[in-house]
């Protein structure tokens, strides 16, 4: 986590709202908001290293290494290969890229990186995500402006060389649903919109636009047929979970999801009142929360669970 937070009352005083608004609307108290030295990539290699030592593995062990990040340090090259560097692996050789899904990258390359090992690809990979949300936001739209918080987090992976039946990832899943493209949407930063053609309107797109009600009508809509289906395929029902990490999107959103889904209230993880909305970093952080708190313990079953911009739904059924 970055170093300085923002409390509820300091959004409240940046939007010119009575005190106490930010917190009753939205249920955050505060969020962390990165320094310019606290780089995603930065962030990116402390949580790495921390989930190495947790791992008992030296970072030179690695095989892969995976960033998901909702929004990269920079376009070119990828945010995997500034944290190979940072990890002081740049004469490794060890191969490192992005997997994008916006708020689901973390659990995508989570897949892939399963996959990668279940093919015998790889035996050891890293999976991380960073977000510095406080860069794009426009507090012009203070419900999106008030809810995004910074930090990262990150995972390994390793083969089991003898797996018991029903370990590892038993279902993954995810849907797109473009008709909601706009809801959600940083349209700086490619080649749609250039310096060269429109330099007021790439300063314009730098910033991050959301319809929050667009995103939940179209993501309530779907969900509940998604969740079925996702613990249908994996062979689970919610009573067999130890515990749910769902994105952090907003308090409000959340507790709409719970009422909508049927998920049992006290299984869920809830991080966002002391984090906010850390994009890809949110699921990671959740599930962080849920193994240091011994809510999810070895040999458990955990539901990671999100949307994103896309709109996408996404979620995965693991044996932790």
């Amino acid at each position: 986590m970055p170093r300085r937070r923002l409390t509820s009352a300091e959004v409240d005083r940046n939007l010119g709202w009575a005190e106490g608004t930010t917190a009753a609307r939205y249920g955050l108290e505060s969020r962390a908001v990165a320094a310019a030295d606290e780089t995603s990539s930065m962030m990116a290699a402390a949580a790495a290293e921390a989930a190495l030592a947790a791992a008992g593995l030296e970072a030179s062990a690695l095989d892969l290494i995976l960033g998901a990040c909702g929004v990269m340090e920079q376009p070119i090259p990828s945010t995997a290969t500034l944290v190979q560097r940072r990890l002081n692996l740049c004469t490794s050789g060890i191969p490192a890229y992005d997997v994008n899904a916006t708020c689901l990258s973390f659990v995508q390359a989570l897949e892939l990186a399963a996959l990668k090992i279940a093919a015998g690809q790889a035996r050891k990979v890293l999976v991380f995500s960073a977000d510095i949300a406080s860069a794009g936001l426009n507090w012009s739209q203070p419900d999106c402006a008030a809810i995004f918080g910074d930090g990262a987090a990150a995972v390994v992976l390793g083969a089991d060389p003898d797996p018991p039946p029903g370990q590892g990832v038993l279902a993954s899943r995810m849907e797109t649903y473009s008709i909601a493209s706009a809801a959600c949407r940083l349209e700086a930063g490619g080649t749609r919109i250039t310096l060269q053609s429109d330099p007021a309107r790439l300063h314009q797109g730098a910033v991050f636009q959301m319809d929050g009600r667009a995103a939940l009508r179209h993501s309530s809509r779907y969900l509940p047929g998604f969740l079925r289906k996702l613990l249908d395929q994996a062979g689970v029902k919610l009573g067999d979970l130890a515990c749910i990490v769902p994105h952090q999107a907003s308090a409000p959103a959340l507790e709409h999801g719970l009422a909508r889904l049927g998920l049992p209230g006290e299984k869920v993880i809830r991080i966002f009142a002391d984090s906010g909305n850390q994009i890809a970093s949110s699921i990671p952080s959740a599930l962080h929360e849920a193994i240091i708190t011994d809510r999810l313990q070895r040999g458990e079953l955990v539901l990671l669970l999100g949307t994103s911009a896309g709109i996408s739904l996404g979620g995965m059924v693991l044996r932790y």
